[in-house]
């Protein structure tokens, strides 16, 4: 092995290329990309705007793609958390509305950046104590009211750059 360490760097994730775990799970994700772009883009779904956002519930993964001269290429893929199984996440097709900084504060919590996709149903970060600290910080499990949980990053990535109207496809 070599001393220094070399990286490849995809948007959402950083592999070490001497390092044979990552190796593995950078050729699983890699077979992930192309099966989550065929699978979109098989299913002729439709945005408003040139951005898609599609939950894969049984990978507990948010996947962001972008319209790219007619064909949907994924941009980012998170961890995320759904709904548990008494208050899951509704499948389907909804559409981004309104965004916002937190809420939860009279529940003794925060959730970050949160982007409406379908009533009150958000995507957001994980739960943070009042003080900063994380109360739930678990991603890829059945553990919400039925929001998607990210990254409090990538939250806000999706709460800064996916445009209101954008599809939303859950499945």
């Amino acid at each position: 092995m070599h001393s220094k360490k070399e990286y490849y760097y995809e948007p959402y994730m950083f592999f070490y290329f001497n390092d044979e775990k990552n190796n593995e799970n950078k050729r699983k994700f890699s077979q992930y990309k192309d099966i989550s772009t065929k699978f979109i883009n098989n299913e002729n779904l439709e945005s408003e705007t040139n951005y898609l956002i599609w939950v894969d519930t049984k990978e507990f993964k948010t996947n962001v793609f972008l319209n790219v001269e007619g064909t949907w290429k994924i941009i980012r893929s998170y961890p995320c958390s759904i709904g548990k199984k008494e208050t899951p996440t509704p499948l389907g097709k909804f559409k981004i509305g309104v965004k916002g900084l937190y809420f939860g504060e009279n529940h003794g919590y925060r959730c970050w950046y949160y982007t409406q996709f379908k009533d009150n149903y958000l995507f957001h970060s994980i739960l943070y104590n009042l003080d900063g600290s994380i109360k739930d910080g678990r991603l890829g499990y059945e553990i919400s009211n039925g929001c998607v949980r990210l990254a409090i990053n990538n939250a806000k990535w999706i709460y800064s750059n996916v445009p209101k109207n954008s599809l939303v496809y859950i499945s």
